[in-house]
């Protein structure tokens, strides 16, 4: 079975198109993605449509969360660029596309073979806001996992890739499609990475192979689409990204 993991879209349509378009020269048998798909980014809209289309599975993240509950939002960052872009991008979906974001799920089980499984989450499996870094110490980690059991389990949510074992279960985050972050966690505005991440798991006989990719985006592109879409605090938005050296 080959599976592929993406998360963190965050209305960036450029990132998700790169993705797809690797993913289109591979042989998968399903696609899941890991949450956080609208929010943050110029193209929400774009992004929800071509979501419904391919009609994977999605797993809630604390940013669709904060589309379903906008109250929520001022709880976890209570920063006026935060609240309004995400206002912003919720005046921009459909009352389909939050139909849509109704349909994810906390927890997606995905069974392997010989009773292995895959169990993917946002955050944790107890919270979507949990972040669970290469640093985390053993027991605060025992605490994010709440007792879950998997044999591999995939996460998102802090934008940076990730690949540890943890009391015999291989825990990845498989980072961010739109917004890669340089480190987590980080001081002032988070400076992100001029590429776009995923992951696959392929589950063969027993045999695991977990690889962690990643794409270059254009990065003028992305900075043109998001002083052209009209979003809150765009230009601040589009400094954080890294140009990459074409040296």
């Amino acid at each position: 079975m080959r599976i592929a993991l993406i998360s963190d879209i965050h209305g960036n349509m450029i990132s998700f198109e790169a993705v797809l378009s690797a993913l289109e020269k591979e042989q998968v048998d399903q696609i899941i993605c890991l949450g956080d798909v609208a929010t943050l980014g110029p193209q929400p809209r774009q992004v929800m449509k071509r979501l419904i289309a391919l009609d994977m599975k999605i797993v809630l993240g604390n940013h669709d969360t904060f589309l379903l509950k906008p109250d929520l939002s001022l709880t976890y960052m209570n920063l006026d660029w935060f609240t309004d872009t995400i206002n912003w991008c919720a005046e921009q979906l459909l009352p389909s596309d939050f139909d849509y974001l109704r349909t994810f799920k906390p927890l997606i089980e995905v069974p392997l073979e010989n009773n292995a499984s895959l169990l993917c989450f946002h955050g944790s499996p107890k919270s979507n806001i949990d972040n669970i870094l290469a640093t985390t110490p053993s027991d605060e980690l025992d605490e994010m996992l709440s007792g879950h059991k998997a044999t591999i389990m995939a996460c998102g949510h802090t934008h940076v890739q990730m690949l540890r074992q943890h009391r015999g279960q291989t825990v990845i985050n498989v980072g961010s499609v739109g917004m890669p972050f340089e480190q987590m966690p980080f001081t002032g505005e988070p400076r992100i990475l001029p590429w776009a991440e995923y992951a696959f798991l392929n589950w063969t006989d027993g045999v695991v192979n977990i690889e962690l990719r990643r794409v270059p985006v254009n990065v003028a592109d992305i900075r043109e689409a998001a002083i052209a879409s009209g979003m809150p605090r765009a230009a601040d938005w589009v400094n954080n990204w890294i140009v990459p050296d074409m040296d």
